[in-house]
């Protein structure tokens, strides 16, 4: 059988690259697109800039790291990669539309892997815009990829596994961390170790980073969380409460902090909006938002296009690469590289193995699962729409008068419109709707042609 086009992957992260090798394996071309300067997405990519040592990474990461770059590395040879490129939307059948050197070009493709990743679920409350408040993910990137620590002394709110490591790695940084605050209870992850037993080795790796926390006296607190952020120009304290099992907070005993940045951290949100354009069907998750109706071998409802990783449902990197493989195994048999049962033989493994990461990862999620008591802690003056300004007050309102989805919201208070496209404020409307009482058809916000703005000099030589 003749192809004409290669195996297009959009996303450099554990999923991407999984892909990319695994198809190497069979022979299989493949492209690689990702809008970072190196691959490895946000968990894996390595240092920008060269250093002796690495002290603020653990030995599994760095480990990790290097194994990423192995598997691709043996299996280059197949792989075209294209860095500092966006992916800006399919342009007619089986073509994407890409933004690179300032240029615009069309890629084509025979199959698509969508390995886009996720990004983080946004929650306001009041001084949430303060410089040197910071998502947790974009501390991590400070810290592994631009060796820059964050701030001098950070306190960390949030739910999940995360939290520790931040911690750990912050403080192997030189950066004095004040506290952590998880809002759940212990005895809420306690009642999960059957499932954390899935994965022994995280679980002990889990452990270690608490042993750490506690041998260096950095306070981590169960049922505590953020209140607000305080400061002039830029962050200076930051104000936590107990939360009860609903997490809300009692703001009778609340504690003020002194510090110059804070970490914050309530989740993450599948990174859809390219599949939404390419007409993938969806559903939405509590845990991971819209997330792609796919089949055991990562098979959308749209002939050819796959979807992996992260933007399937969060479930981590090990996931990640798991599904990678398993795409990689079904295009190989599409193209008659293998037969039926080899392509059984092959993925058997790997999806017994999927199974087993899924139900550790069940666990982590009953146990950080979102509670309503989140939807407190904007004020009504608070923005909780960056792009358009839209506070708290105006959706109150808009809900008052009856609004009951994501479209009549998005139409009385512009929520959503911005050039970020609802990745920011998509995760809060949604959720306060269903505080509401609005559970069924409230839909999403669709995602619009480009997925990142086109400057007009762009459009100069592009037909």
């Amino acid at each position: 059988m003749t192809h004409n086009h290669p195996v297009v992957i959009v996303g450099g992260g554990p999923a991407g690259t999984a892909t990319a090798a695994h198809l190497g394996k069979f022979g299989i071309t493949s492209t690689v697109v990702d809008e970072a300067s190196k691959i490895g997405g946000v968990i894996y990519r390595g240092p920008l800039r060269s250093t002796l040592t690495l002290p603020h990474l653990d030995d599994n990461l760095k480990r990790a790291m290097v194994a990423l770059q192995r598997r691709y590395d043996n299996n280059v040879k197949h792989i075209r990669l294209l860095t500092n490129t966006r992916v800006l939307g399919p342009e007619g059948k089986k073509n994407l539309l890409v933004s690179k050197d300032e240029r615009l070009e069309n890629l084509a493709y025979e199959e698509l892997v969508v390995a886009t990743g996720c990004h983080e679920r946004s929650i306001p409350f009041q001084g949430w815009q303060l410089p040197g408040v910071m998502l947790m993910g974009g501390v991590q990137l400070q810290l592994k990829s631009g060796l820059v620590k964050p701030g001098s002394k950070m306190a960390l709110v949030g739910t999940g596994p995360l939290l520790p490591l931040v911690a750990c790695q912050l403080h192997k940084s030189g950066v004095e961390v004040a506290g952590v605050y998880e809002a759940s209870q212990f005895g809420k992850l306690a009642k999960e170790a059957v499932a954390l037993l899935n994965k022994p080795k995280l679980t002990l790796s889990g452990l270690s980073m608490m042993g750490y926390l506690k041998k260096h006296d950095i306070p981590f607190h169960y049922g505590w969380g953020i209140v607000k952020a305080l400061g002039d120009h830029s962050v200076s304290s930051v104000v936590v409460a107990p939360y009860n099992a609903q997490w809300q907070a009692d703001l009778q005993n609340t504690k003020t902090i002194e510090v110059d940045a804070v970490g914050v951290g309530y989740g993450f949100v599948a990174r859809s909006q390219l599949a939404m354009l390419l007409g993938v069907e969806h559903e939405y998750s509590n845990v991971s938002g819209s997330i792609p109706i796919l089949d055991r071998w990562q098979h959308s409802n749209v002939k050819n296009v796959y979807i992996a990783g992260d933007s399937s449902g969060l479930l981590g990197a090990d996931a990640a690469i798991c599904e990678g493989q398993i795409a990689a195994i079904r295009i190989a048999e599409r193209r008659g590289v293998l037969n039926a049962k080899q392509a059984a033989q092959h993925a058997g493994k790997v999806m017994r193995k999927l199974d087993r990461i899924k139900r550790f990862r069940y666990g982590f999620d009953r146990f950080s699962a979102r509670q309503k008591g989140l939807m407190a802690l904007a004020q009504p003056e608070t923005i909780v729409c960056r792009c358009e300004k839209t506070t708290r007050a105006q959706v109150d309102i808009a809900l008052a008068q009856g609004v009951k989805d994501i479209t009549s919201l998005k139409m009385r208070t512009r929520i959503g419109m911005g050039d970020c496209q609802g990745k920011t404020c998509s995760s809060y409307a949604v959720d306060r709707l269903h505080q509401a009482g609005c559970i069924d058809d409230i839909g999403t916000i669709k995602p619009r042609f480009p997925l990142d703005p086109i400057p007009f000099t762009f459009l100069e030589e592009h037909e």
